[in-house]
């Protein structure tokens, strides 16, 4: 039985995240979207995990719901969706931003961790503040803590516990980014690096990029949303053969240490070119570069002479020893898709948070959620639920027949769901 789960995410107390963030808002979204088990995020932030211990209770398979009390009221009026609302489950998760010195470099690294209990959570919060962490500014704090001691901390805590490297190819803040990042795990995490058992891709990169460097075929690959919006829930996460019984913590992180292919069936991915790191660049000057044109410029943005960003692409290529192409064995595989109210918004020509898009997004999962509608439905119902060019669009993206215009330092990139004269006529259409 096919279950998703997407657990980076984060609460309203992170910065340049929505004050909709909220957990029975969470449950709601996660259900409108299919996924069945959603990271809390943010659990070291004071209030937030307050609300964490109030609205959530813990079960006996180290996972959390939401209490009955808190269910949404809109959702609980419509009892077929207040059933979907009761499945979902919680996973303690939290983002931890580290900014230290480590073998006479500054780091600065993002990494996720996971936790089995509201227990162990509290002797992770115990040992950062007796570190000095000020875990109350920021649901995602920023710590001077290195990130082979943070993963000491969780384990500590519970062994149990896992840490895993966030986005780790992001320029700025991933484990393997340009700016201040590492050339290996080993080289972070050190003699605990054998307690690293997966890497996170990020929105920018697909596990086709990790399989060409051969020491990280070791590591499991997930990944996820870190979303800063409710909308942003599951536009990327991960596909499970689980049974509802089967459900549990334990079982979660035991099918990630163990690679175990048979039941991680694959990741859905964005597009790794719709990431705003894939390409080089330098945003005030709107130059977007693929790394063999950065060669050229040796690194220097041609129109004002500064040092270009460094993206994704460039930074993959670096470490590769594999040719392009490539696969492990039993490698776990990407699948590429494009979430629904891009799709929308390319059918209409409008921009994806306009009112418009909004309406038909929300009426179309109503009906179905989100990856119900992506994935499953067939042609003919598809075409019964959604006019004709949201049809077309769905259509065309599980055909692969998707043109991207490639992000680059901090731009997303731009999606193409029809050729240039059909997005001309709707464009038309909307006007009218």
């Amino acid at each position: 039985m096919r279950k998703i789960f997407d657990f980076e995410i984060h609460s309203r107390y992170s910065r340049a995240c929505s004050k909709d963030l909220t957990l029975p808002n969470i449950a709601d979204w996660a259900a409108r979207k299919g996924v069945d088990i959603i990271g809390t995020g943010d659990f070291t932030h004071p209030k937030w995990f307050a609300e964490i211990q109030e609205q959530l209770e813990e079960q006996d398979n180290g996972l959390l719901r939401l209490r009955p009390e808190f269910l949404p009221a809109a959702t609980a009026a419509n009892s077929e969706r207040l059933e979907q609302l009761k499945k979902i489950q919680f996973i303690l998760s939290a983002e931890i931003s580290s900014i230290y010195s480590h073998h006479g470099r500054t780091r600065r690294i993002h990494n996720l961790l996971l936790a089995p209990s509201i227990a162990a959570v509290k002797k992770i919060i115990a040992a950062l503040e007796a570190k000095g962490a000020k875990l109350g500014s920021d649901g995602r704090p920023i710590v001077g803590i290195p990130s082979k001691e943070l993963l000491r901390i969780a384990l500590e805590a519970d062994p149990n516990c896992m840490l895993i490297p966030a986005h780790v190819w992001t320029p700025y803040f991933g484990l393997f980014g340009s700016m201040s990042g590492y050339d290996s795990v080993e080289e972070c995490f050190e003699d605990l690096s054998p307690y690293i058992y997966a890497l996170e891709t990020g929105l920018s990169a697909d596990p086709e990029m990790f399989w060409r460097i051969s020491k990280f075929d070791r590591f499991t690959l997930v990944s996820c949303s870190d979303p800063h919006s409710l909308p942003r829930i599951g536009r990327e996460c991960n596909v499970l053969d689980l049974d509802d019984a089967e459900i549990s913590y334990a079982e979660l992180t035991r099918i990630i240490k163990e690679r175990d292919c048979k039941k991680f069936l694959h990741t859905l991915e964005y597009y790794p070119e719709e990431g705003r790191y894939h390409f080089d660049g330098h945003r005030d000057c709107k130059v977007s570069l693929h790394p063999n044109e950065t060669a050229r410029h040796h690194g220097i943005c041609p129109q004002c002479g500064r040092k270009l960003t460094i993206g994704v692409l460039a930074r993959a290529e670096a470490l590769a020893d594999r040719p392009a192409g490539y696969r492990p064995e039993q490698a776990i595989p990407g699948k590429h898709f494009v979430v629904l109210e891009e799709i929308i918004a390319a059918a209409l020509g409008v921009g994806k948070a306009s009112k418009k898009v909004q309406g038909e997004y929300f009426r179309l999962t109503d009906q179905h959620s989100e990856f119900e509608i992506l994935l499953d439905l067939p042609e003919a119902e598809i075409r019964a639920l959604a006019s004709g060019n949201i049809a077309e669009a769905i259509l065309n993206m599980r055909g692969g027949k998707v043109e991207i215009v490639p992000g680059y330092d901090g731009e997303y990139g731009k999606i193409k769901l029809f050729d240039q004269a059909v997005q001309r006529q709707n464009n038309l259409q909307t006007l009218f």
